[in-house]
């Protein structure tokens, strides 16, 4: 089966999981600036809050492809759609060698016109916590030479990190505008934090005036 085919039933998958949770949790969302997704490969970097992105970004985009913890792949079934769909995995525990590794497979998905789907931060924060951005990131724009979409969200109201529990209400996901490939290594990782704090400022306090949110 082509990884093509494969990165269609995950996207399937997700609409299912987003259906789920609107109908039986009451958890709706709303995707805000589409039309500021550019063609092609490009690097997309996203708040992460909560496990709702790790699956609920997928169907934006025509030829997804997430960097994910190799430990992931170790999922059964899972674990072999990540395998099958040409997803880049990361071996934290290489160090520095991962990073040439990821640098390598990204490189050869972005030639395939992929979407590469990164969250700077590493790991789940909590919604309104200090920023935790990783270099990775800015070595990755730097290496690949790809425009970069930034993705602000406030997922985590909803869908706390290391919870079961959902609440009703909607996620708000922001996409910005996409930051000009080329730029330094330190004005790029400036940039991409100015650009996605805020907003996940403001759609965090959106939901908060509106009563929605359930922290």
């Amino acid at each position: 089966m082509r990884y093509t085919a494969i990165v269609e039933v995950a996207k399937s998958w997700a609409r299912f999981n987003l259906m789920l949770l609107r109908v039986v949790v009451g958890l709706d969302y709303e995707i805000r600036g589409r039309e500021k997704i550019p063609p092609g490969a490009v690097l997309v970097a996203a708040k992460h809050q909560s496990a709702w992105e790790t699956f609920a970004l997928l169907p934006l985009f025509p030829n997804p492809v997430f960097i994910l913890k190799r430990e992931l792949q170790w999922i059964p079934i899972f674990g072999w759609l990540t395998i099958k769909g040409r997803m880049v995995p990361v071996d934290r525990r290489k160090g520095a060698k991962a990073l040439v590794a990821m640098v390598e497979r990204a490189r050869i998905e972005l030639a395939l016109n992929r979407q590469l789907i990164i969250f700077p931060e590493g790991t789940r924060r909590p919604a309104g916590a200090d920023p935790a951005y990783k270099q990775g990131v800015a070595h990755l724009y730097v290496a690949e030479g790809v425009p970069c979409v930034p993705i602000a969200l406030n997922s985590g109201l909803f869908w706390p990190r290391r919870s079961v529990r959902r609440h009703p209400g909607k996620v708000l996901v922001e996409i910005l505008d996409p930051i000009p490939a080329g730029l330094a290594r330190e004005e790029f990782f400036q940039r991409l934090q100015a650009a996605i704090e805020p907003a996940t400022a403001r759609l965090i306090a959106e939901a908060k005036a509106r009563g929605t949110d359930k922290t």
